[in-house]
């Protein structure tokens, strides 16, 4: 069976770090862009990151640029997401995607696209 698995979320205060992780099984990441989107209560889904398929570029929103980092690893067929410099507006549930558009050479942050997978979601939770 196909799928993607999020992991690494939970609890996290102000100014902290989490890493998230998108593990897939039944087929490999990396001939797949893979995007990270968050949910936060009461508002839309929106694109925080995503790693282009052709070089591993990525793409940022500007809420997170400096902060986080994606990175794929293909030993462990994943897609990473390192979060430094948590706030409480990072709180959400933060959803792995793969098989992302791409415009440009680089991968499309629009959850409105569709993809060809998507993860069940994680709860990150920031306190003040």
């Amino acid at each position: 069976q196909r799928q993607l698995v999020e992991s690494g979320g939970g609890l996290a205060q102000s100014g902290g770090s989490l890493r998230l992780s998108c593990a897939a099984s039944g087929f490999s990441l990396e001939y797949y862009g893979v995007g990270w989107f968050r949910q936060a209560p009461g508002k839309g889904r929106e694109g925080v990151s995503c790693i282009a398929v052709t070089d591993d570029s990525a793409v940022y929103a500007d809420s997170v640029k400096d902060r986080w980092m994606i990175s794929r690893d293909k030993a462990t067929n994943s897609v990473y997401l390192q979060m430094n410099g948590l706030t409480p507006e990072d709180t959400g549930v933060y959803f792995c995607a793969a098989g992302l558009q791409v415009r440009g050479g680089m991968c499309v942050l629009d959850p409105g696209n569709s993809v060809d997978y998507w993860g069940k979601g994680i709860q990150v939770t920031v306190s003040s």
